[in-house]
C-alpha cells in the first residue's frame, strides 16, 4: 500500500511538472489594451501620412520623424512584454529600414524624396495587411492568428 502512495505521488508530480513545462512553452503574452491602441493609432497615422507620399518628403519630414518614434516605442514596448516574441518579430519587421514595410517605406520616400502613385498604392495594401494582423493577433491572441502572423513573418 505504501509503495501504491508513493508511486502515485511520484506519478502526478510527473504530470503536473509535465504540464507546467508545456504550458510554458506555449505561453502567449494576454492581451494589452496599449499594444491593440497603439497599433491601431500607428495604422491610421501611417495611412494617412503614406498618402502624401506623392508629395515632397521635406513637405511631411516632420510627421515621418515623429512616426518613426512612435514605431520604435511600440517595438521597444513590445520587447520587454513577457512571452511576447510574436507581436515583437512583427513590429521588428515593420520597423526595419532594409524590409517593404512601413519603416522601408519611410526611408524609400526620403532617399527619393517623392514616390510614384502605383508604388503608393501597392506599399500601403501591404502596409495597412501588416497592421492589420498585428491588431487582430493583439485582439485575439489564437491559434488562427498566430499562424496568420508567423505565415506573413516567413514571405
Amino acid at each position: 500500500m505504501l509503495l501504491q502512495k508513493q508511486y502515485s505521488r511520484s506519478l502526478l508530480l510527473v504530470v503536473f511538472t509535465f504540464l507546467a513545462v508545456s504550458c510554458q512553452s506555449l505561453k502567449t503574452a494576454v492581451y494589452d489594451q496599449y499594444s491593440y491602441q497603439q497599433a491601431i493609432s500607428l495604422k491610421v497615422e501611417s495611412d494617412a501620412l503614406l498618402n502624401q507620399a506623392t508629395t515632397s518628403f521635406l513637405e511631411h519630414e516632420e510627421a515621418v520623424t515623429t512616426l518613426r518614434l512612435e514605431l520604435k516605442k511600440l517595438v521597444e514596448y513590445e520587447k520587454n512584454k513577457p512571452s511576447n516574441s510574436i507581436s515583437y518579430a512583427m513590429l521588428q519587421l515593420m520597423a526595419n529600414k532594409d524590409r517593404n514595410l512601413l519603416a522601408g517605406f519611410l526611408k524609400r520616400w526620403e532617399d527619393e524624396e517623392q514616390l510614384s502613385e502605383a508604388f503608393t498604392t501597392e506599399a500601403k495594401a501591404q502596409i495597412r495587411e501588416a497592421f492589420d494582423l498585428i491588431i487582430k493577433y493583439e485582439a485575439d491572441k489564437n491559434k488562427t492568428n498566430t499562424t496568420n502572423i508567423l505565415d506573413f513573418l516567413e514571405d
